[in-house]
């Protein structure tokens, strides 16, 4: 959708073809982090979107982090004022969806629904969507954001490449008490002693808490995962009611992997999001950098169209493909770094985790370094296209 708006506010025409159906709901907290840059590139090519969505979301000023129960680090940030952009903002991935699906209806976006898509094949300069209903669609180009297991990157020709991660997590929704809420507080802890010595984090997203629980290498994720598997843990790390309000569980092993091109041979099939790149989401670097791939896709294919040459054109998906995966790259370096310092795998880094710790409260760096680590390296300087992501 992001895609359709930005070729929208190009004047180009967009069409989504989408696998469900209109009413479907992506249920549990997917995407809840959007960053400051991401909601500013939404307000770019769709003036009042990126403020809309950042009134719908909460914003947490104050982050934590304990090891072993004993805090080690803490940090509040200063009021936001009136009319500026937070940092971030969190909100469940629906309420995101519902507001840019509104948004593209009115931009003029057409919508095609319960249209699996299972193949692409170029031809005569034009792409053919195979569908599994078994009619077929055909464009100049198409923008492939259909998913970590995309069936137009696979027939395109193009692949993920990486590994997936050892470690299982569990990842659980529970709704806020709002009679007696909890403070709004990004919360991290290293070796939490009620769960035997398990990383847990805590984020809060409107009208809900996310806990992740990282298991341990030996754990059988699924003790620890269901409705059932959740309530004999999630009692333990907070207030007893909030097992009982528990809306979501999930539980993963985490893919850190990067497609071997953002576009085909004919350059004619584009990737964008997950189709492009898959990461684990410490430091929400998945859906943050999903969005200024589908911008600068649009941008591409616009460029594309104008170019008086083909030469021209390809030249134009090519800087998006070269310079989308440079930051994809990037990305999952960052990732890779955080998943290092959470699995704790080698007794070294054990022993400069339990360092940092115990000089925390005499050197602040070492806290904030312990606070920081579990979600990569910031990513703060911006690429050729002035993208962070």
């Amino acid at each position: 959708m992001t895609a359709a708006l930005a070729l929208r506010a190009l004047g180009r025409p967009a069409t989504v073809v989408e696998a469900g159906a209109q009413e479907r709901i992506r249920p549990g907290s997917r995407a809840i982090f959007i960053h400051s840059a991401s909601l500013m590139l939404l307000e770019k090519i769709h003036p009042g979107l990126g403020f809309e969505l950042n009134s719908y979301g909460l914003t947490w000023r104050t982050k934590r982090t304990f090891y072993r129960g004993r805090e080690i680090y803490h940090r509040t940030y200063p009021p936001i004022p009136d009319g500026v952009m937070p940092r971030a903002t969190s909100l469940p991935q629906i309420v995101t969806e519902r507001l840019l699906y509104r948004t593209c209806v009115e931009a003029g976006v057409e919508f095609i629904w319960n249209t699996p898509i299972v193949s692409a094949s170029v031809s005569n300069n034009r792409v053919t969507l195979a569908a599994a209903t078994g009619g077929s669609l055909t464009a100049q180009y198409v923008i492939a954001a259909d998913g970590s297991r995309s069936p137009v990157r696979e027939t395109a020709g193009l692949r993920l490449e990486g590994p997936q991660t050892t470690n299982a997590f569990v990842i659980v929704d529970t709704k806020e008490d709002t009679e007696q809420p909890l403070p709004v507080e990004r919360v991290f802890h290293y070796e939490h002693p009620a769960v035997d010595g398990r990383n847990v984090l805590f984020v809060p997203f409107s009208g809900h808490w996310r806990v992740d629980l990282q298991c341990h290498p030996a754990d059988d994720p699924e003790k620890f995962s269901g409705v059932d598997g959740a309530r004999t843990w999630l009692p333990e790390v907070m207030p007893e009611e909030y097992a009982s309000r528990i809306t979501w569980v999930s539980t993963y092993i985490f893919r850190q992997a990067v497609a071997n091109n953002f576009s085909d041979d004919s350059r004619r099939i584009l990737l964008c999001g997950e189709a492009a790149h898959v990461f684990a989401p410490f430091g929400a670097r998945g859906l943050n950098s999903g969005i200024p791939d589908a911008i600068l896709a649009a941008g591409a294919i616009d460029c594309a169209l104008k170019s008086a040459s083909r030469s021209d054109a390809l030249t134009a998906v090519d800087h998006f493909a070269a310079s989308r995966r440079a930051a994809a790259l990037r990305n999952r370096a960052a990732s890779n770094t955080a998943l290092r310092h959470l699995t704790s795998a080698t007794i070294t880094r054990r022993a400069v985790h339990r360092a940092a710790a115990a000089i925390a409260p005499v050197f602040s760096a070492a806290g904030r370094w312990m606070d920081s680590a579990p979600y990569g390296p910031v990513l703060g300087e911006p690429d050729a296209d002035g993208m962070q992501y």
